[in-house]
C-alpha cells in the first residue's frame, strides 16, 4: 500500500475540552515522508511539532505533545482519525494550544477528511512489522498492552473500572475499513464523581454534556449536583438512578470500550508508522499507551537498522567467486580482502570476507588479543565497491579504482578471527566522469561494525601497469 495524504485543505472549528478556548484547525496536504505535524499558527514564529512519541510531555486526561515552547494537547482523537483512515502525511495548522473536543469522538475529523478526499502518493508505506511479542505491563494498575505478529493491523481492548454500572467490556477492530463506522463515532466518557475533581484541577473548561458520556455510578444529592453545575457553568440536572446520564443515549452497548480502542489508536499513531500486527490492550490509558508506543518506536528503529543488513546464505552460489574477483581487482595475497560477491545490482554490491587467524597481520596487530584492523575493514569495503564500479565499465581487468576521499568513518564493534565480515556498498550518486560516491557498511551477523562515505576514481591501467601485473601473476 502506498502513502496517502488529502486532496485539499479542510477546516474544523470547536472548543478545547480542557482550556475552553475556541480553536480553528486546518488539515493540509503534505509530501511523502512528511508524516503528521502540527503548526501553531497563532504563535509568532509559527513553530511545527512533529506528532511523535518522543514529543509527548503529558498524559493527564489526554495526550500533549511539545517542541520547544510550543505545545498542542488532546491530540489523540484527531490522530486516531488519521491513523484509522491510513493517512500518512498531513500538516495540521491550529490557532490554539488544544485540539477541539467536538462531540468527544473522532467522527467529525473523519467526516472532514472524507470531505477533503484521500490522495494516493508515489512512495510505499513503511510498516512496523511485529515479528515477536512486545509487552508493557504496569503492576500497580494491572494495565497490559501487547503486540503480536499478524498479517494485518488489529486491535482488541478490554476495560474494567470495577464498576457495577459500566462492568467489564471489550471491543475489537479487525479491519481498518471498519474504523470510520464502528470506532470513530464512539465518544469519550467520564464518571459523574470525577467531574468535581476535574473542575477543581482547572480541567474540562470546555466540557459539556454534549461531548462526553457521563456515567452515574453513585447518586449525588441535588445540592451537590447544583454546586457542580455552577462550577461547570452549566444548567443543573436531576438524577434519580444510577446508569448513563439520561441526557444522552449510547450508540453501542460497549461504546466506552470502543472509545478506549480509539484512544489506543490515537496514541499509537505517535509511533509515526503504520503497524502490521495485533494489539491487545487490557485496561489501557494514555500513560500506558504512550509507554507502549515508546517500546514500539524503539522496535521500529531497530527494525529499520536491521532492514539494511544483507542476508547471507553460505549455501547459495556466489555471484562472483574469489577467482572472478581477482579478474576485476589488481590485489593479490595478502591484500585481496574480498572472498566472494553474493549480491550485485546497478546501485549496490554485497561481498564477503572470511576472517581467519591465519591472516598475516594478526601476528603483530594486538598479539594475544587479535583484532581485525579498522583500516582494513575500510579497504575491504573499498574493494567491494571497486567491483560495483568496475562492473559498469567494459573490458574488465583493465581498469582500477583509487581512493579520492573518505568521510564519516565510524567503528562500532570489534571484528575477530572466525567472524564473517559482510561488506555492503551503495551508490549515493550516479557515477559521473569516473567519480564513484558510495556509502559503505560492514556487518558481522546483525551487528554493524563499521561504516563510512567513500569516494573513488575509476582509472584505466597503463600498458606498463598491465605488464607488471602479468609478471606478478
Amino acid at each position: 500500500m502506498n502513502q496517502h495524504t488529502i486532496k485539499q485543505p479542510v477546516t474544523i472549528k470547536g472548543i478545547g475540552l480542557h482550556t475552553g478556548h475556541d480553536v480553528t484547525m486546518t488539515f493540509r496536504p503534505a509530501d511523502t515522508g512528511h508524516g503528521v505535524k502540527f503548526q501553531r499558527i497563532d504563535l509568532s514564529e509559527k513553530p511545527t511539532i512533529k506528532a511523535d512519541v518522543s514529543q509527548v510531555v503529558s498524559t493527564l486526561r489526554g495526550t500533549t505533545i511539545q517542541q520547544g515552547n510550543a505545545h498542542v494537547s488532546t491530540v489523540e482523537h484527531a490522530l486516531a482519525a488519521l491513523f484509522g483512515m491510513c493517512i500518512d502525511n498531513v500538516l495540521i495548522e491550529i490557532d490554539g494550544p488544544e485540539v477541539p473536543i467536538l462531540d468527544g469522538s473522532s467522527a467529525p475529523f473523519v467526516r472532514a477528511l472524507e470531505e477533503a478526499g484521500l490522495a494516493e502518493q508515489a512512495d510505499e508505506r513503511e510498516y512496523l512489522e511485529i515479528t515477536e511479542p512486545i509487552r508493557f505491563y504496569d503492576e500497580t494498575t494491572g494495565t497490559e498492552l501487547m503486540a503480536m505478529p499478524a498479517e494485518s493491523f488489529q486491535v482488541t481492548t478490554m476495560i474494567d473500572f470495577n464498576s457495577k454500572i459500566l462492568g467489564q467490556q471489550y471491543a475489537s477492530l479487525l479491519n481498518e475499513e471498519e474504523f470510520a463506522s464502528e470506532i470513530a463515532p464512539c465518544r469519550t466518557f467520564v464518571f459523574l464523581h470525577e467531574l468535581e475533581y476535574l473542575v477543581d484541577h482547572n480541567l474540562i473548561k470546555g466540557g459539556d454534556l454534549s461531548n462526553a458520556i457521563v456515567i452515574v455510578d453513585r447518586l449525588m444529592t441535588q445540592e451537590d449536583l447544583d454546586a457542580l453545575a455552577k462550577k461547570l457553568n452549566k444548567p443543573s440536572v436531576k438524577i434519580d438512578k444510577e446508569g448513563i446520564l439520561n441526557t444522552i443515549e449510547l450508540y453501542y452497548n460497549n461504546e466506552p470500550a470502543r472509545h478506549k480502542l480509539l484512544d489506543v489508536l490515537g496514541d499509537l499513531a505517535l509511533v509515526g508508522k503504520p503497524i502490521k500486527g495485533k494489539i491487545v490492550a487490557t485496561k489501557p490509558g494514555h500513560t500506558a499507551n504512550i509507554e507502549f508506543a515508546k517500546q514500539l518506536k524503539k522496535a521500529w528503529i531497530e527494525q529499520r537498522r536491521l532492514k539494511g543488513v544483507p542476508k547471507y546464505d553460505p549455501n547459495a552460489e556466489p555471484v562472483y567467486t574469489t577467482m572472478d574477483v581477482a579478474k576485476y581487482l589488481p590485489h593479490r595475497y595478502p591484500f585481496l580482502l574480498v572472498d566472494k560477491i553474493i549480491e550485485i545490482s546497478d546501485n549496490h554490491v554485497v561481498g564477503v570476507k572470511n576472517v581467519t587467524f591465519n591472516e598475516a597481520f594478526f601476528q603483530g596487530h594486538f598479539p594475544g588479543n587479535p583484532v581485525f584492523p579498522g583500516v582494513l575493514q575500510i579497504e575491504a569495503l573499498a574493494q567491494a565497491g571497486g567491483i560495483l564500479a568496475l562492473s559498469k565499465v567494459g573490458d574488465p581487468g583493465n581498469w582500477d579504482t583509487y581512493f579520492v576521499k573518505i568521510d564519516g568513518v565510524k567503528f562500532k564493534n570489534k571484528v575477530s578471527p572466525g567472524d564473517t565480515l559482510i561488506l555492503k556498498m551503495e551508490l549515493t550518486a550516479p557515477i559521473r566522469r569516473g567519480l564513484v560516491q558510495m556509502h559503505g557498511t560492514a556487518y558481522v551477523g546483525n551487528k554493524l561494525v563499521s561504516e563510512g562515505e567513500l569516494t573513488a576514481q575509476i582509472v584505466r591501467r597503463t600498458e606498463k601497469q598491465e605488464a607488471v601485473l602479468e609478471k606478478e601473476v
